[in-house]
């Protein structure tokens, strides 16, 4: 059962079900019928080859149960910017938040302006992976579909939208440095 202030670790996996990157110390902040919002800032970012990273900047992620992305907006210096992974929709078990990752991302500056990303990537797994042509269907369509969905701002691309949770972050893990947010 998801309970809202539990931490929980988001896993990220490819096609071929091998992990690709894990997030710690993710704190669930809301999870209504359809998405699961949740929130991080320095959290540890361990890669599949065990490099890891913390991330540098608060962020509030949305997870659906109904569509094929993932969410995350970044709170940086110069505005909330937005990066969509093209992803099947999320499951939850006691481990973790899961979704299997296919490659193509959108990258959405505070401005709107969007650019994809890694369309070598998604061919090469494609390929390597051999993504069934009904999955290709869907993740291209996907990725239409959110570009419409940022371009009318319809949640989660709405800055208000977006601090509404991350205010909400803020009161839950008190130590988060607001200054300049």
């Amino acid at each position: 059962m998801i309970e809202i202030g539990s931490l929980v670790k988001i896993h990220a996996y490819k096609h071929d079900r091998q992990i690709h990157r894990v997030w710690n110390d993710v704190t669930i902040l809301d999870c209504k019928e359809n998405v699961l919002v949740c929130g991080n800032y320095k959290s540890r970012v361990v890669e599949s080859n065990g490099r890891y990273w913390n991330t540098k900047e608060p962020a509030i992620c949305f997870f659906f149960t109904d569509l094929w992305y993932n969410v995350i907006a970044m709170l940086k210096d110069d505005g909330i910017h937005y990066y969509c992974n093209i992803s099947t929709p999320y499951a939850f078990d006691e481990e973790a938040i899961k979704y299997i990752d296919y490659d193509l991302d959108l990258r959405i500056d505070s401005k709107f302006n969007y650019r994809i990303l890694d369309k070598e990537e998604y061919r090469h797994h494609g390929n390597e992976m051999e993504y069934p042509d009904k999955l290709k269907k869907v993740c291209e369509k996907t990725l239409e579909n959110l570009i419409q969905e940022v371009n009318n701002r319809r949640p989660p691309f709405n800055h208000e939208y977006v601090m509404k949770y991350f205010k909400k972050y803020v009161e839950m893990n008190p130590k988060v440095d607001l200054e300049g947010r």
